[in-house]
């Protein structure tokens, strides 16, 4: 396989396709249906459309693409989903089709040029989806994000991997990247992937690693990647939407945690665990 610093002379355009899948949860003590709603509510304010833009045209800039097309909407009662098109090479705006907002609004506020913005290549976009809800039986609330970077050419989502992770409450990871298609060099022999991966734990900053429980289910003759990551520690307190950790009696913390941990574990196995 070919290293991240070397480059493969190609005969024409790079076209394998990557693909990031990324989505995490967080999970929130919510006693009341009182908290339940108003967790929901900060939620859909703390991650609506416009904050979720602002992560992908950051992550468009980290994997060296540029914005084309933006849209974005909040939904009722919550939820927010964000879609961008993005391109890898540079071209003249009046190549670019004239139904493309070309991130109009998210560039003026950061005192660019519609000139900077560039022409679009086929399958480069990012997305990105919320769901938050509650358990309608006891006192936990999630709430997931589901982010896609899929990119064509030499730009490659795994360089805002450790970026992502970090923008969001992180309780349960789970990422998917692939690689498809294939390339060829000068000489007509095909590449079917173009950077050397054993895990995508290697795009992952070491820190973070510490933080969490992490396995792989990788198949390597597909380039298939796939890591699951799990909070170590549960720390009470970052657990609880508008209650103070001293309110809650210390023989009902245990419980409290049980509640979280279980959540948690159903989620990171994809099985339902009945209690005895």
């Amino acid at each position: 396989m070919i290293g991240l610093t070397e480059k493969i002379s190609l005969y024409g355009f790079n076209n394998l396709t990557k693909t990031l899948s990324f989505n995490i949860y967080d999970i929130c003590y919510a006693k009341t249906e009182r908290e339940k709603k108003d967790y929901l509510a900060y939620i859909d304010e703390q991650y609506n459309s416009e904050r979720l833009t602002r992560i992908l045209c950051d992550v468009s800039d980290m994997i060296g693409a540029h914005v084309l097309n933006i849209s974005k909407q909040d939904y009722e009662p919550q939820g927010a989903s964000v879609n961008i098109l993005i391109t890898e090479e540079a071209l003249p705006v009046y190549l670019v089709d004239p139904s493309c907002n070309l991130g109009a609004d998210i560039i003026n506020k950061n005192g660019l040029m519609r000139d900077n913005v560039v022409g679009h290549l086929d399958k480069s976009h990012l997305t990105v989806h919320t769901y938050p809800e509650s358990h309608p039986e006891n006192e936990i609330s999630t709430f997931r994000v589901d982010i896609d970077v899929g990119t064509c050419g030499n730009i490659s989502p795994l360089n805002a991997l450790d970026y992502l992770i970090g923008s969001f409450d992180s309780d349960i990871i789970t990422i998917d990247y692939r690689v498809r298609g294939f390339t060829r060099d000068t000489a007509g022999a095909k590449y079917f992937i173009d950077h050397k991966i054993n895990s995508i734990q290697n795009y992952v900053d070491k820190k973070t690693l510490r933080r969490y429980d992490a396995i792989d289910m990788n198949i390597y003759q597909s380039n298939i990647f796939h890591t699951k990551m799990m909070l170590r520690d549960i720390d009470l307190e970052n657990y609880l939407f508008d209650r103070d950790i001293r309110e809650i009696p210390r023989e009902k913390r245990m419980h409290v945690r049980d509640l979280l941990f279980h959540e948690m574990n159903e989620i990171f196995y994809g099985v339902n665990i009945y209690d005895e």
